[in-house]
């Protein structure tokens, strides 16, 4: 392991800033790259320091600290880039998981990309992904959301557009908002099959899998699964039945489309066809998902 660990630091760069991902719960799940960049940085950007301090001391590792938050984020690129100009290795990490994705480092990384500084990300533990990978999905293709609205109404419009995605889409939500979260889910989504994943990799780790109204049995029974962190995992809408479209509209939307708005493709391939105005453009949006 050592070995392994000593040459992971000697292919680190001075000028550069690594963005690393850090455990989302289990201590035991950091990479032996990430405890390299973190043993060699000169700097290291936390969203919560006292977070950060105690990773860093559980694998005894001393470095400078410095606090780099969405609220001070623009600020510290300024100081962050001082710092590559004079050698150093800097690395971001956020307080779990992978930085500048539903957390601060986007606004710095820009930043010291513009500057000409080289980023590197340094792979790690995602719940998404984790999630994904339990959910007994196999479409190759998802969406990831980030946090759901706060509002109910914002939601409900989401998940009214999601009614008939043929993929699965994952989203987070807090605990706070959870049974809302269900309840318009419920309305839009009734019939729709989800996981909730909850508290992943830590000592309370579940995975609730089943149709909405289940879902809501499952926490209205324990108020343990409405703890903790949370990744919902949507599974795709189940194939629509409808008469495919003739080979040559088909054809003549294919080569529209890849000319013309969609919107516009839909309406000369339906003068041309007589074919759906409609039917053509669904299938074109079909295409592009």
């Amino acid at each position: 392991m050592q070995k392994h660990l000593q040459k992971a630091q000697d292919t680190l760069a001075s000028g550069t800033l690594y963005i690393v991902a850090t455990p989302i719960g289990n201590l035991a799940d950091i990479t032996l790259r990430a405890l390299a960049v973190l043993q060699k940085a000169d700097l290291i950007c936390a969203e919560d320091t006292r977070v950060s301090a105690q990773l860093l001391s559980a694998y005894g590792i001393q470095a400078k600290l410095v606090s780099v938050r969405e609220h001070n984020e623009q600020q510290m690129a300024g100081k962050i880039i001082a710092a590559l100009g004079s050698g150093q290795i800097v690395a971001q990490i956020s307080d779990a998981g992978t930085p500048a994705v539903c957390d601060p480092g986007a606004k710095l990384v820009a930043r010291v990309r513009e500057a000409g500084y080289p980023t590197v990300p340094v792979v790690g533990a995602s719940a998404v992904m984790g999630a994904l990978s339990v959910a007994g999905i196999a479409e190759p293709n998802f969406y990831f959301h980030g946090f759901l609205p706060p509002k109910s109404s914002e939601r409900a419009k989401l998940f009214a557009a999601w009614q008939t995605a043929a993929y699965p889409i994952i989203a987070f939500e807090t605990p706070h908002r959870i049974a809302d979260t269900l309840n318009d889910m419920a309305a839009a989504l009734p019939q729709r099959r989800i996981m909730l994943a909850r508290e992943i990799s830590k000592t309370f780790e579940t995975f609730l899998t089943g149709s909405v109204s289940e879902i809501q049995a499952a926490l209205a029974a324990d108020s343990n699964q409405s703890r903790g962190e949370m990744v919902l995992v949507i599974h795709p809408a189940p194939p629509q039945k409808r008469d495919a479209l003739p080979e040559a509209a088909q054809n003549v939307m294919r080569i529209l489309a890849s000319e013309l708005p969609t919107k516009q493709a839909a309406e000369l391939a339906a003068r041309i066809t007589g074919e759906n105005k409609k039917a053509l453009y669904n299938l074109a949006l079909e295409w592009k998902a």
